[in-house]
């Protein structure tokens, strides 16, 4: 705009060279001044205001200017306001722009008075179109303003959550780490302490068979079938300690399926009469079937090595957004405040925690446990695993 109102400066009919430099001077100096506009000190942006209006005033009032390069800058004027000024500073920018343009157009003399009654209706119509013209630029500046800054708080919000993503991912990861660590050193201490315990005594019984297999053969087939015994049950705890150490537990098997694997293998094994009730219409996150498989892996082999139990009840539903999973037994009990040995329980409070989940343990001496977990479903997933479900199975 200020380009446009040198060249009609340039264009329009002069008589001498001095007052047209002088109007382009003034144009160009206006035009320098928006290179750095005062964002601080309210008097600083008052002054700059003024000498703006200045620019614009005094050659006008001399005529150096035309009145359609007065337009052009008090246009450019009123937009400057708007990265000045707050709402009512840019409304007074406005107001004074509007004032001088007015004074400046309608006090011209008119000559030929022939004339005076059309000159006038086209000043008046010049008048309101200019204020029209100040009032559209200054709702636009501000909205434009108002996107950009949208636009930038948008970015920041971006950048903020990225970083906190980064962050949850770091720990999450830190979590993982933990959370193996304490798995291989508990899973380290139980191949110790009953693995190792387990093939120690079968090495005893084997060593006694062949003491006694020339004087007491018997006696050393007893032995014998002594040690046997004790190498099916190291093979099942190198199973059970295998399958522990599986990354994936599920091997692509669904929930259901793979539970209903674990308490038949558990029932074979330990002898102990189980009842389940398990309802799970909808396909699961794979780190919530994960964790759920891991937590009753964990509470069935902890009630098989501890709780002397003879009958355990298995519940999981999923109702409501949420999954439930309740694991009882009518075994000896514990004081959940007293008991400090292992990672078992410590590790199934973790699991649970990391996916938001909750996480309930109540147990007395001589009335068994009771081990509660619960996990809220991400929304949008009922309608979307039903389909995945039915699909699958159509599969």
């Amino acid at each position: 705009m200020l380009a446009t109102a040198t060249v009609i400066e340039i264009l329009l009919p002069f008589y001498l060279p001095h007052p047209l430099l002088l109007g382009v001077i003034a144009i160009t100096a206006f035009g320098l001044m928006g290179l750095k506009l005062p964002t601080r000190k309210l008097k600083v942006k008052i002054s700059y205001t003024t000498f703006e209006f200045g620019l614009i005033l005094l050659p006008a009032v001399l005529n150096y200017l035309s009145t359609r390069s007065v337009f052009l800058m008090s246009l450019v004027l009123v937009m400057r306001s708007c990265l000045i000024f707050k709402g009512l500073g840019q409304w007074i920018v406005l107001t004074l722009a509007f004032l001088i343009y007015g004074i400046l157009q309608l006090s011209r003399p008119i000559i030929p008075e022939r004339l005076k009654a059309a000159i006038w209706d086209w000043r008046l119509s010049t008048v309101l179109l200019f204020s029209l013209t100040l009032l559209f630029a200054l709702l636009l500046i501000n909205a434009l303003l108002a996107e950009r800054y949208s636009r930038e708080q948008l970015e920041i919000v971006h950048q903020e959550l990225e970083t906190t993503h980064e962050q949850l991912r770091q720990y999450a990861l830190r979590i993982e780490d933990q959370a193996t660590l304490q798995e291989r050193n508990r899973i380290a201490r139980e191949i110790h302490d009953g693995l190792g315990h387990t093939l120690a005594a079968q090495t005893i019984q084997i060593n006694n068979a062949l003491v006694f297999w020339q004087s007491n053969q018997d006696k050393a087939l007893t032995f014998l079938k002594q040690a046997k015994q004790l190498g099916s049950e190291a093979l099942v705890e190198i199973r059970r300690s295998v399958s522990v150490l599986r990354s994936n537990p599920l091997q692509g098997q669904f929930l259901e399926s793979a539970i209903e694997k674990l308490l038949n293998d558990f029932q074979y094994t330990a002898g102990i009469k189980l009842s389940s009730n398990i309802y799970l219409p909808l396909l699961l996150p794979t780190e919530v079937n994960t964790t759920l498989y891991r937590i009753m892996q964990e509470s069935l082999t902890n009630i098989y090595k501890h709780a002397k139990a003879t009958e355990v009840i298995v519940t999981m539903r999923q109702e409501e957004g949420i999954v439930h999973l309740c694991i009882e037994d009518n075994g000896k009990g514990f004081n959940p405040t007293q008991n400090t040995t292992g990672f078992g329980l410590q590790g199934m409070r973790e699991r649970a925690t990391v996916l938001g989940g909750k996480f309930a343990l109540h147990s007395q001496e001589g009335t068994g446990c009771r081990i509660w977990v619960s996990f809220p479903l991400p929304s949008g997933l009922v309608m979307e695993g039903v389909m995945e479900k039915y699909t699958g199975e159509s599969h």
